[in-house]
């Protein structure tokens, strides 16, 4: 039975569904550039929230891109947050960070788990996690296309097959053009067992369809 994610949560209402459906965390994006991005006071509130409910703040992910220690200012205000909220979070790294801005964040705040998403096209692309060592966790997500602004949320998938048998030694999570009619046959192919799941169950960018949330967590809990 995989673990499931719903990303790109933008409406409490929204939250409140995908919780009610059974999704293990629920997913923020705090990324300028994509049609599902909230402001850091928007994640604040949702963050409380959501906290307040059946699902902690370890189940929270927060997703931001191009974290960079030479690049202090966003790198400030997220620390600022966490410290803020005072909760335990994972904080997913969705854009063009080297494993040393992954290592720095790790020390600067310890007590919160970091996921580096990392685009995959062929199986010579798994070789990447190597370098990220310093992560606890990675997110494998579709390429993005050519000249995107962003890293990830294109709805694409890539071939599952790659992942069979794919053993980084930490956890990892499947991403990218995941839908309820298709995410059971994703975990078979690649053994997933935590799967991420964004305009796949979508009425419009950043408004979900309870219909499509109940249907994907069903479907992807029925694989055992």
């Amino acid at each position: 039975m995989a673990s499931v994610k719903i990303c790109g949560l933008t409406r409490e209402s929204d939250i409140e569904e995908a919780i009610k459906a059974g999704a293990d965390r629920v997913g923020f994006v705090v990324v300028p550039t994509s049609p599902r991005a909230i402001s850091h006071e928007q994640l604040s509130i949702l963050a409380n929230r959501t906290y307040n409910r059946r699902l902690g703040g370890w189940a929270q992910v927060w997703v931001v891109a191009d974290w960079s220690a030479a690049n202090r200012s966003p790198a400030d205000k997220l620390d600022a947050l966490i410290n803020e909220l005072n909760e335990v979070h994972t904080v997913q790294l969705h854009g063009g960070e080297t494993p040393e801005d992954v290592a720095d964040f790790k020390r600067r705040v310890p007590r919160v788990k970091v996921v580096k998403a990392l685009g995959v096209a062929t199986a010579e692309d798994l070789a990447q996690v190597d370098a990220y060592r310093a992560a606890d966790a990675f997110l494998l997500d579709a390429k993005a296309p050519k000249g995107a602004d962003r890293q990830g949320g294109f709805g694409r998938s890539f071939d599952w097959s790659i992942l069979n048998g794919f053993n980084p030694g930490k956890p990892w999570v499947l991403s990218g053009g995941l839908t309820p009619e298709n995410v059971e046959e994703a975990i078979r192919i690649s053994g997933a067992v935590a799967v991420d799941v964004s305009s796949g169950v979508e009425a419009s960018p950043g408004v979900k369809d309870p219909a499509k949330v109940r249907a994907f967590v069903k479907a992807a809990k029925s694989v055992v």
